[in-house]
């Protein structure tokens, strides 16, 4: 059994979190002379779910070259930022590749129990994406294409039925006929990297979609002042907005805009970590992309001054929510586990702290300024402790 001191993110007040068997057993007021992890000073929060991570530790789920060891590893190091489940993501390349992927992470799951209770679903962000400069982002034009359902078929087949989770754009050929399948497939759909209209967008919602993919990123330079795309998703309350608050790829003022207009209950915070994330600053590799990681953790494609990715640990956009957005530590929390939860359907099991949940929890220490993390326990195992000198 472990035993978790500290304050429930909720009501800030402080319980001991019994965990056994792989699930919370007791919440209870403190015993004082219990062996426990954690203290007052700690703040107790579901763990982190990450909907959209490209990659980690130089290993990329986007290449078609990741093995399933490679799975393993970042399934298992991703607790090191906190996070306790989370969505591998297969960006745009050629089918091959990307049912290479797939099937990988497919095998990685069927071979490995740490992947099968860390990966909640797969996240297929494109090939199904606008084509131009600006909505495209670092996604390879040569390889971007019309949604095409047959293709999609084949995808989750390889993936072994786990794409729970597709971004495309709705203003391309046969879009909303795909949206609609996917729908009703049981897929969650985004809308993201695309140019849509308001008709477009709101064609795309009454179609099934729910999420809007990085809002305020894969964007064109500059648009038109009201009639964009960005205003329309953020106005559209059917559609929840997942957004990648390191500092980077929104402004502060920007983050407080779309809190103001989604709220905690429709905002999702991820981290759209690459291969280079958790390496030291310099130049990688990315989707054949020479990209350069810099010590503020801002990464670019080499030469230019267009965001490729991140290197953000979903636990440190709580606390820059938290500063940007003057949201509190329940509404930011919420943000990295309730809503994903939500948005897949794992609600019963993930992103909250009740008797009965699975037992994955982080502890957090939180100022005016950041958020650090203490612990991460998945499934009732410590998996990670800064105290350690190595992360576990």
């Amino acid at each position: 059994m472990v035993n978790v001191r500290g304050r429930h993110y909720l009501t800030g007040e402080v319980y001991d979190f019994h965990l056994a068997d792989g699930l919370i057993q007791t919440i209870t007021s403190p015993v004082t002379d219990a062996d426990v992890l954690g203290g007052e000073d700690c703040w107790v929060v579901p763990g982190l779910i990450d909907i959209q991570v490209n990659g980690y530790l130089g290993h990329d789920f986007c290449s078609g070259e990741i093995t399933v060891d490679d799975v393993i590893a970042v399934a298992d190091r991703l607790a090191a930022a906190g996070v306790t489940s989370f969505c591998p993501t297969v960006a745009t390349n050629s089918a091959a590749a990307m049912e290479s992927s797939l099937q990988t992470i497919a095998l990685a799951c069927e071979r490995s129990k740490l992947a099968r209770e860390r990966i909640l679903a797969v996240h297929l962000e494109g090939p199904y994406i606008s084509s131009e400069d600006g909505p495209r982002g670092a996604h390879p034009l040569e390889y971007v294409r019309d949604p095409d359902w047959g293709e999609f078929t084949q995808f989750q087949k390889a993936a072994g039925g786990r794409i729970g989770l597709v971004t495309v754009a709705p203003e391309l050929p046969d879009a909303l006929d795909f949206i609609y399948k996917a729908r009703k497939a049981g897929v969650v759909v985004a809308i993201g990297h695309h140019a849509a209209t308001r008709e477009q967008i709101n064609a795309a919602v009454f179609a099934g979609a729910t999420l809007s993919t990085h809002l305020g990123n894969g964007a064109h330079k500059r648009m038109f002042r009201h009639q964009n795309y960005i205003w329309e998703q953020m106005a559209n309350d059917a559609l929840m907005a997942s957004v990648i608050v390191d500092g980077h790829h929104l402004p502060p003022t920007v983050v407080r805009c779309f809190y103001r207009a989604k709220g905690p209950g429709r905002l999702i915070l991820i981290s759209d970590v690459i291969a280079p994330a958790g390496l030291p600053p310099g130049r990688y590799q990315f989707m054949g992309l020479d990209v350069e990681a810099q010590e503020d953790g801002c990464v670019q494609l080499s030469g230019t001054p267009y965001l490729a990715g991140s290197t953000l640990k979903l636990y440190e956009a709580i606390g820059n929510v938290m500063r940007f957005a003057g949201a509190s530590i329940s509404g930011a929390v919420r943000m990295a586990t309730e809503n994903p939860a939500r948005l897949l359907g794992v609600d019963r099991h993930r992103g909250s702290l009740r008797v009965g949940a699975r037992a994955d929890l982080a502890l957090l220490r939180c100022s005016p300024d950041r958020c650090e993390l203490v612990l991460t326990v998945a499934g009732g195992v410590v998996c990670y402790s800064a105290s350690d000198e190595v992360p576990i």
